[in-house]
């Protein structure tokens, strides 16, 4: 059943701060609509339950990738061919690139944004366990002026965020820190492309001569968000990588999680999945 298009209505004002200003105004009236990759799937399938729209495809300060020596700064707007043409990301940042080339086909990944991933708040995102290693902070915007939200903050339950209805996600900003670290994605799904995950698994972990000096490690499809498992980190970092510590980083990761039976997989496979990844992510790192 498809849903009744003049029921629908889009504006797409001419500035940003004119988009803020009716956000401001007229508060949870207007929903954002960056690329639609979401939202135009529920438009076609009769459950796109909000009916005003406000479009930021065609704003420019949504849309940047700024460099400079201590991180990356993504507009909301980023798409994942943006991101996968940019070569500082290709070298430094192979986590997200692999999220966005894991991300639906070639014309999702033209059309669908960074920000609007985050703002979608799906539990089994391709790019948030990513952002997470990455310590990425958010800038929010409204017509009262901006705040920061550290990104593992943000989700605070299922589609629900640190978000005010009168505001906007208007960049991410991901770390450099990590460049030399060892790096680590894998997402698990029915099939290797075009999928939703079942579990997704980012890790990163700087390791010196075999020893655990620092880590990151996230987590998708296995709660009601994208969780950063950071009772794991700790039970890794300043450790070595005997099986001993495996195993003890496995057995924390099962109490951090909560996998669910749903239709396209089950709580124990989640589970098995999750700690086998950890696994699989540990042992590429050095011994030595």
């Amino acid at each position: 059943m498809r849903a009744y298009l003049p029921a629908y209505q889009m504006k797409a004002l001419p500035s940003l701060s004119e988009t803020l200003e009716v956000m401001a105004r007229e508060p949870a009236v207007w929903q954002p609509f960056a690329g639609g990759t979401d939202l135009m799937v529920l438009l076609e399938a009769g459950k796109l339950t909000h009916k005003n729209y406000l479009c930021l495809w065609h704003l420019p300060e949504l849309r940047s990738i700024e460099e400079n020596p201590e991180y990356i700064r993504l507009g909301a707007l980023t798409t994942y061919s943006q991101i996968l043409r940019n070569p500082t990301l290709q070298r430094e940042f192979p986590l997200l690139c692999k999220a966005a080339s894991d991300t639906g086909g070639v014309a999702t990944q033209n059309r669908g944004t960074l920000g609007g991933n985050i703002a979608n708040a799906s539990p089994a995102a391709d790019s948030p366990p990513a952002l997470l290693v990455y310590d990425a902070e958010l800038n929010l915007i409204s017509a009262a002026g901006s705040r920061q939200v550290p990104y593992h903050r943000f989700h605070i339950g299922y589609k629900k965020m640190d978000l005010r209805s009168e505001e906007l996600i208007r960049a991410i900003r991901i770390s450099r820190r990590m460049k030399l670290w060892k790096q680590y994605y894998r997402k698990v799904g029915t099939r290797k492309a075009q999928a939703i995950s079942k579990v997704c698994l980012a890790g990163a972990a700087d390791v010196d001569r075999g020893l655990i000096r620092d880590i990151r490690i996230a987590v998708g499809s296995v709660a009601p968000t994208v969780v950063r498992c950071f009772q794991t980190e700790n039970v890794l970092r300043n450790n070595g990588l005997s099986a001993d510590a495996i195993r003890a980083a496995c057995e924390t990761l099962a109490r951090e999680i909560a996998p669910i039976d749903d239709m396209r997989s089950t709580a124990r496979y989640r589970l098995r999945v999750a700690q086998n990844l950890l696994a699989e992510f540990l042992a590429t790192l050095p011994s030595q």
